[in-house]
């Protein structure tokens, strides 16, 4: 029973904020509460929006969608104007009965219906709900039209009392110049009480929820309200009417909730709030031969037409529409910005090198010898010595070469779709021009995605065509047949199947590179020619340290500057979706991971900003699995949690159009006691906040892994530093 409860609960306040796109608890809870100010309207949306939210699960539908407010927020306008339309009697709760059944089942039904094309149904369900309500009860005597509104301050009186309602209605009262007049009463108006009290109640929880909504709405309707103006519209219809909140919907909606907020989703906003103009005259024009009120349709109509066509688009202009709804303008927008520049070169499908050991890329992309033109894309490697000689003397034979007979591995799981054998290796300086590629494989790794790789060894090969290689397995030995004057490995991408294919810019994965001795680590990039390069090979101690497996519990004595002690417990998780998180119950916090055997990094975090957990998400960011000494892994952290105060609010404001608040990450491991067989290894990060160039704060990162496990970390930021020290 509490648990269905908590369900309702939480269905109402979310049904509130859903009007504004938000699940804020504390932007529902301000809504419902502006909602009261008018007390039957309040009075029945509320009631309204439980008999949704109670039918809805009495039917069955799904508990998180009920949840979020989606099938039940239409179903709470529909109340409003039934509260604010009809006198309170036995039928009055007859029909808003029905007409929130009847609402949230159109909600229900267009939600499926328009989830095929990826649209949003917004305020359908209640226009449809509105006008079923009102042309239903004209032909019922029962439902008489109420007066209320007609005499608000005795309403007040009577309801608030003589002060609190003296007080609500001198505030309704109050001279503001007559844009911020109008602005405030169309926010109110789409809770149908046209009066600046509710509509600056509102405002100040739009400003609070999101600066760049509250922009947004201001843009919208200045652009609407002056249209009107400069074409000498029906200025009535705006300044008295509940028409003008039409822009601001449609302004949050365009700019900055289905899109990702950017100048030219403001841009948008100012053409869309002009298209919303001429519908408002247009729709209202036909729909008032019917009786019927038009309301929030225009809004509706022209989001859906904007952002329907912008599914067509054979190509995105900047325009972005956000695919992984965080249900607020800022951090659409953060996250949007941190996943291009942190996955920047990213591919979907990993390709790695196609060879174990320390290999030396002797032609590169647009080479000086053979990679030109449709087949420039393409990286040859060889193994070389110290002096990068690629063979022992007297090398007049193939054997020796260092790099002949040696494993070539599979880049990537794939299908063998293409393989030709039977060519012999040349004598060292001699080349086959007839059989240009030598032998030769091809393996599919996805739809127009394959890699090929040649002048193999005659003879060697392990598979054959139509057999499925996982990364790493044996294909064959590297050889030197075909246009091949030395034993060498040729590598490229391609997007056919052929062996003769144009090749695909296509970068590696991870790989680490060598010079004079020091190491780098590179990360979606393609080879330079001169390098020296080979795959990342796991230490076991930090790669089974980092290894977090569902149902793993993670737990630490914590100790702070001011000597605090207290014991906090993690718990590992993998959803639906199979992401692996971790989470702690203390704080309700969540940290999302991602371990591919090269790299353990952190994705998303959600919850308190100021637990250990997030702490950790910070300073263990991005955790190479590999210990080579001096390798810097670098990274950019999400701002939000960082950033607060002014200097956050600020940021929301311009952020639209530049991001100047920075978060750079970078780690190392800087001890190891003993090479082969470590049993102790330490790793630092730092992470550092900027304003502009200006450094904002620094945030310093120790973690000690010994036998098998994390033994503890430690964080410093300025003055306040803490220990965590693993107990089980």
């Amino acid at each position: 029973m509490k648990s269905r409860l908590n369900t309702y609960h939480e269905a109402i306040v979310n049904s509130y904020g859903q009007v504004f796109f938000s699940n804020h608890k504390w932007f529902g809870y301000l809504l419902l509460l502006a909602s009261f100010l008018n007390p039957f309207i309040g009075f029945s949306g509320l009631l309204a929006g439980i008999i949704a939210v109670v039918i809805a699960d009495w039917m069955g539908f799904n508990k998180e969608v009920l949840k979020s407010g989606l099938y039940t927020f239409n179903s709470i306008m529909v109340g409003f104007i039934v509260g604010a339309f009809f006198k309170f009697n036995v039928p009055f709760f007859g029909i808003l009965l029905l007409g929130s059944i009847f609402t949230m089942l159109m909600s229900v039904w267009l939600a499926g219906f328009f989830a095929a094309y990826r649209i949003p149904f917004l305020s359908l369900p209640f226009i449809l709900g509105v006008w079923t309500v009102l042309l239903g009860a004209g032909g019922f005597r029962a439902f008489e039209l109420s007066e209320r509104g007609i005499f608000t301050i005795n309403e007040l009186y009577s309801f608030w009392g003589e002060d609190l309602g003296a007080f609500i209605y001198s505030s309704m009262q109050i001279k503001f110049p007559l844009l911020i007049d109008v602005y405030l009463k169309s926010l109110g108006a789409i809770f149908f009480q046209y009066n600046l009290l509710v509509g600056g109640i509102i405002a100040v929880g739009l400003f609070l929820y999101s600066r760049i909504a509250f922009s947004l709405s201001v843009l919208g309707f200045l652009t609407g309200y002056y249209f009107c103006d400069v074409l000498q519209g029906n200025m009535t219809e705006l300044e008295y009417s509940y028409i003008g909140f039409n822009y601001i919907l449609s302004s949050i909606a365009l700019g900055g909730f289905f899109l990702i907020p950017s100048w030219r989703s403001y841009l948008l906003v100012f053409v869309s709030s002009m298209m919303i103009a001429l519908s408002i005259s247009a729709l209202g024009s036909f729909f008032f031969n019917f009786g019927l009120p038009i309301y929030s349709l225009p809004f509706s109509l022209v989001v859906i037409l904007f952002l329907y066509v912008l599914l067509l688009r054979e190509r995105v202009t900047g325009l972005d529409l956000v695919e992984h709804q965080l249900y607020s303008p800022e951090k659409n927008l953060y996250a949007h910005r941190h996943r291009l520049e942190r996955y920047k070169n990213e591919t979907y499908f990993h390709i790695h090198l196609p060879f174990y050991g320390e290999w030396f890329v002797s032609q590169a992309y647009d080479g000086d010898i053979t990679h030109k033109g449709e087949w420039k894309e393409a990286l040859d490697f060889v193994v070389a010595d110290d002096l990068k000689k690629t063979f022992r003397v007297p090398g007049d034979k193939v054997t020796d070469f260092y790099c002949y007979d040696l494993p070539v591995l599979a880049p990537a799981d794939g299908y063998v779709v293409t393989l030709e054998d039977g060519v012999e290796d040349n004598a060292i300086g001699d080349v086959n021009l007839h059989q240009n590629w030598g032998n030769a494989i091809v393996i599919k790794h996805a739809d127009f995605l394959y890699s090929k790789i040649t002048h193999i060894k005659n003879g060697s090969f392990k598979v054959k065509v139509g057999d499925y290689v996982k990364k790493g397995d044996l294909l064959g030995t590297c050889g030197n047949s075909g246009r091949s004057p030395e034993p060498h490995i040729h590598f490229q991408m391609q997007t056919t199947p052929y062996v003769g294919a144009k090749t695909l810019d296509y970068p590696l994965a991870y790989y680490v590179s060598k010079n004079d001795g020091k190491y780098q680590f590179h990360s979606f990039e393609v080879p330079a020619v001169g390098q020296t390069i080979f795959k990342v090979s796991p230490t076991a101690l930090i790669a089974n340290s980092m290894k977090f497996v569902p149902g793993m519990t993670l737990k630490f004595e914590v100790e702070t500057e001011l000597e605090e002690k207290n014991t906090i417990e993690w718990e590992v998780f993998t959803n639906a979706l199979n992401q692996t998180y971790v989470y702690c119950q203390q704080t309700q916090s969540t940290a999302y991971f991602v371990n591919n055997e090269t790299l353990h990094y952190f994705t998303e975090f959600h919850g308190d900003k100021k637990s250990l957990l997030y702490q950790f998400f910070i300073g263990a960011h991005k955790v190479l699995l590999a210990y080579y000494p001096e390798i810097k892994v670098s990274d950019v952290l999400p701002i939000e949690g960082i950033y607060g105060g002014l200097h956050k609010l600020l940021q929301d404001f311009a952020a639209p159009f530049h991001i100047y608040l920075k978060a750079n990450y970078e780690s190392q491991f800087t001890e190891i006691d003993n090479d082969l067989d470590p049993k102790h290894i330490k790793m630092v990060s730092e992470s550092v906040a900027k304003i502009g160039s200006s450094v904002h704060k620094k945030i310093n990162f120790e973690m000690s892994f010994v036998e098998g496990q994390i033994s503890e970390f430690k964080i410093k930021e300025g003055e306040k530093c803490t220990v965590a020290k693993r107990i089980a």
